[in-house]
């Protein structure tokens, strides 16, 4: 199977490969020039492994939550290939594929993803180890930290809102490590990890049905206060 991967949705762009059941990755933290790198990158993949975008069976798209603009940049990108080329999409998560960086580096089989919101708010999930893959505990969802609605169970909090949130995330009952040290944003060869667990049970879909996913619907307002 082989299977593209694309991530624009933080500070970071990358792409990765799946090829031979092999993961080649191209990855650089860009802030606001994702446009200039996401191609070039899909290009020297292709043409590293031999392949052209007619041999892929697939592509898996970062669907947000991130960045608006980010999360706009990969949505068009993976259309625009997927329209081209006639393959199917796999829209995965944001904070799913923080998740899976976190088994992957850390380790860790109990996973509460944030990623910094900007506006004084996170984006978070709660992610469970199964069969070799994390799995979402309940729904993903954008608040203050404090009103995190908090799962049994000791978890390691991973991704870019540990920077800005460390204190008040390490306050929260059950929380059992806040990793300030571990992965912060999401990333392309991580989407593919999680492709291998959900590509045979045909949760891809057509080009048109490959929709970017916000959680917040209004970014010029700020939350209120109470």
């Amino acid at each position: 199977m082989n299977l593209l991967a694309i991530d624009t949705v933080t500070e970071a762009c990358s792409v990765a490969l799946l090829s031979n059941n092999d993961i080649e990755e191209r990855y650089e933290i860009v802030p606001r020039t994702h446009t200039h790198r996401v191609l070039p990158m899909v290009d020297e993949l292709l043409a590293q492994a031999g392949l052209t975008l007619k041999q892929l069976d697939g592509f898996v798209l970062d669907r947000g939550p991130g960045s608006f603009t980010g999360v706009r940049i990969g949505t068009s990108v993976v259309q625009g290939l997927a329209f081209a080329t006639g393959l199917p999409v796999l829209p995965v998560s944001s904070l799913a594929a923080l998740a899976q960086a976190g088994l992957r580096e850390c380790h860790a089989e109990k996973v509460l993803s944030v990623i910094d919101a900007r506006m004084g708010e996170v984006y978070w999930g709660f992610y469970l180890k199964h069969n070799d893959c994390m799995q979402i505990v309940g729904e993903e969802q954008v608040t203050t930290v404090d009103k995190i609605e908090m799962q049994t169970g000791e978890w390691m909090v991973l991704g870019s809102g540990t920077g800005s949130y460390a204190t008040q995330l390490s306050k929260l009952t059950g929380v059992n490590e806040v990793k300030t040290d571990g992965p912060q944003f999401p990333r392309a060869r991580d989407l593919l990890e999680l492709a291998r667990c959900h590509w045979n049970e045909e949760n891809y879909v057509n080009a048109d049905q490959a929709q970017p996913i916000y959680l917040r619907n209004n970014v010029a307002q700020k939350p209120k206060q109470k």
